[in-house]
């Protein structure tokens, strides 16, 4: 790449300049070139998104940063300069100078920079204690003053307190002050967000954008979340198997995207725009290519819709300028392509509408015993008290219908699964499926069609599926158990089938979970979870973990096996915009009850109760085009067990009318005979709040 590649159109010296880096790791099978010519330039104080599927490069870009590529990963290649030195170069002594104090990396998963034997004061201490020469006391007090400043109250108590002892968000915002404890010049943030729920990632990211106005920080934002890159970034890179193939402003690259990988992407979200019957998402075909096995000429050949034999695989093909100084493209036929006019083939659907009813809960609770011993407990003669898990739920699902369970970490969503799979049986209330109430028979206790007629489908496959045994016999072990066929010349055509239906090749039935990928593996859970013909599956963030094109292909999957079986599917998740896609009707849920449900056009339209307002002002949308309401919920979950009196919700409620909403459990306004909103406030008032998303008719449509 030439240096006008990434050019930061300031005029100020950037603060970090990486050029034609290439880095490799060594194995016994040989060199695997990881990255290959990769250039960014980073302004002071700017933001540059680092998007792409998982395997392309993002945080290996982010490793080479901090020089820790292990002891079999090298730069082979090119030059990494931070504000003006050389980190490539550079002896080990001064690199352990700059890190922490000069550049500061925030990870994905917040415990793996926490170390649980120590409290959270002495390791944020240990950051000026270790690059500056401060006393104890003055270590302390800029310690207490940073977490303030990432909003985190009661922060003496917080210094206190082991990493185990508060919420996951909170672990973020410590590691977030961690890093900006010497006041970084550049931060990095590898999938900062990605394990949170979205109104503490809605707090998070305003967080690092106030933060980053108030240092002048500079940040490299990894992450395959394309509205979050929208919200935070000025500029963004897209990476594919190793190099960038396109880059230029957040505008430019959403708005007139000319590489065909990039329209891929997007055509793999679900943006408001996306219906799953008339516009389904359209997943990139086929896999990203292994580094030591990637095509001649384009890498994304092989997967493109415009490839053309002689010309794309001729030569490397190198970045191209645009009209934009800023904006450029690393395909050959970015001018040729009739990008107004372009559309990729979509499977469209006739939607379906349900059948009779399935699954019909009748206030359902769920409560388990806490034994208190304090000697206030023994002195007022209370030593057991309850944690209300879920509190009188009452909701239906039909035939050929998905329902989705919505709400943060903590309101009872994967409670209500538990009962409802018969690891937990429920304390009150009903739970009838096939005409039998379930909700007191435990797993053990279950019949085998019970048992057969009830599959889960889990969101981490590495946790369900045996590394020992081939996938094949995994799902043979479920046909067999469950009585769908005995003969073993049959139980093998059916696994082949089921290989056929979630779109694997027949030989992966030889393969062990080692040997598959995380979307592979998720197809195997989905498989495995069809293979008893049940009438009703159970999805618990099935699609959380998968890069956007894994996604489309894996709703895309449930849409077919639930349209061929009929099955009825029941969608737990906190990802709103994978839910308005997927169901047909939502179920909101806050601290153990429902808040609202109706079907999906009714809970994403006004009237919304107040926690369905904020939970959708949090999703973050790639589209330029949508402006969003903005509302950041304060205070964090209350406890379960000394839930709030009245309504649960009135703690962080914006809307908050007054004491009724303290001290009397709300009423449930029936808005149509499927929608129904748990709120003190009047449904008038409810009907003139104005909608969270609305479309501005004068900005750019993205092509």
């Amino acid at each position: 790449m030439n240096d006008a590649s990434a050019s930061t159109g300031t005029g100020t010296r950037p603060i970090l300049d990486i050029r034609d880096l290439c880095i490799s790791y060594f194995t016994r099978a040989g060199e695997i070139p990881a990255v290959v010519d990769f250039s960014l330039k980073l302004a002071p104080g700017e933001s540059v998104g680092l998007v792409g599927e998982s395997g392309c490069g993002k945080s290996t870009v982010a490793m080479a940063i901090m020089r820790y590529l292990g002891t079999n990963g090298g730069i082979v290649g090119g030059s990494i300069e931070f504000d003006g030195r050389d980190l490539t170069t550079m002896a080990e002594e001064d690199l352990r100078r700059i890190r922490g104090s000069e550049i500061a990396m925030i990870y994905q998963e917040p415990m793996a920079a926490l170390n649980p034997s120590m409290r959270i004061g002495r390791q944020l201490m240990e950051v000026p204690l270790f690059h500056e020469n401060v006393s104890e006391a003055e270590a302390e007090k800029r310690a207490i003053a940073m977490l303030e400043d990432v909003n985190l109250p009661d922060a003496e108590r917080v210094m206190e307190a082991y990493p185990h002892q508060i919420s996951g968000g909170q672990q973020q915002r410590v590691v977030i002050a961690m890093a900006l404890l010497s006041n970084p010049k550049l931060l990095l943030l590898d999938e900062p967000t990605t394990a949170l729920d979205v109104t503490v990632e809605a707090g998070i990211v305003e967080l690092i954008a106030d933060i980053s106005k108030k240092f002048g920080t500079s940040m490299l934002y990894i992450s395959h979340n394309l509205g979050l890159i929208l919200e935070t970034c000025d500029r963004v890179c897209v990476m594919y198997s190793g190099e960038v193939v396109e880059e230029g402003t957040v505008n430019e690259v959403f708005d007139r995207m000319r590489h065909p990988y990039t329209h891929g992407l997007f055509n793999a979200i679900p943006l408001p725009t996306a219906d799953k019957n008339s516009r389904p998402l359209v997943a990139i075909r086929g896999q990203l290519p292994l580094p030591h096995q990637r095509p001649p000429g384009c890498f994304f050949g092989p997967r493109c819709d415009f490839f053309v034999e002689g010309r794309c695989d001729a030569q490397p093909i190198p970045m191209t300028g645009m009209t934009s100084p800023t904006h450029r493209v690393r395909c050959i036929r970015w001018e040729e392509i009739d990008w107004d006019n372009y559309a990729p083939d979509r499977k469209e659907r006739e939607p379906h509408p349900p059948g009779e009813i399935v699954l019909q809960v009748e206030a359902m609770r769920k409560y388990y015993p806490v034994h208190d011993d304090s000697l206030l407990a023994i002195f007022r003669g209370d030593t057991t008290r309850q944690v209300k898990a879920n509190e009188s739920l009452s909701f239906s699902a039909r035939k050929q219908e998905t329902v989705a369970i919505v709400g943060e970490s903590g309101c009872g969503k994967s409670t209500f699964a538990k009962v409802l799979t018969g690891l937990e049986t429920a304390t009150d209330g009903k739970i009838i499926f096939g005409n039998t109430d379930i909700g007191q028979i435990a797993v053990g206790d279950r019949t085998e069609g019970q048992l057969s007629s009830l599959q889960m489908v889990f969101q981490n496959p590495n946790d369900t599926l045996n590394p020992s045994q081939t996938v094949g016999s995994q799902i043979a072990r479920v046909i067999r158990k469950f009585g769908v066929e005995s003969d073993p010349d049959k139980i093998h055509d059916r696994v082949m089938r089921l290989l056929d239906l979630v779109k694997l090749p027949r030989d992966f039935a030889l393969r062990r979970p080692r040997q598959l990928s995380g979307g592979q593996k998720q197809r195997i859970g989905i498989a495995r979870a069809f293979a008893g013909n049940p009438s009703m599956v159970i999805a618990d963030e099935p699609v959380s973990a998968l890069d956007v094109s894994v996604q489309a292909a894996v709703t895309d999957l449930l849409m077919d096996i639930q349209e061929e079986f009929g099955t009825t599917l029941l969608f737990i998740s906190h990802d709103l915009s994978v839910v308005r896609y997927l169901a047909d009707r939502i179920v909101v849920m806050y601290l153990g009850q429902i808040m609202e449900r109706g079907s999906t056009d009714e809970v994403f339209s006004p009237p919304y109760h107040p926690y369905t307002e904020a939970l959708l002002s949090a999703v973050p949308i790639a589209d330029t085009r949508v402006e969003k309401k903005r509302i950041v919920l304060e205070g964090q979950l209350p406890s379960v067990l000394n839930p709030p009196k009245g309504c649960p919700f009135h703690t962080r409620c914006p809307r908050k009318i007054g004491a009724i909403c303290e001290n009397e459990r709300p009423p449930v306004h029936d808005v149509s005979d499927q929608h129904k909103i748990a709120c003190h406030i009047p449904l008038d008032e409810l009907k003139a709040v104005e909608p969270v998303f609305r479309l501005a008719s004068d900005a750019p449509s993205a092509a």
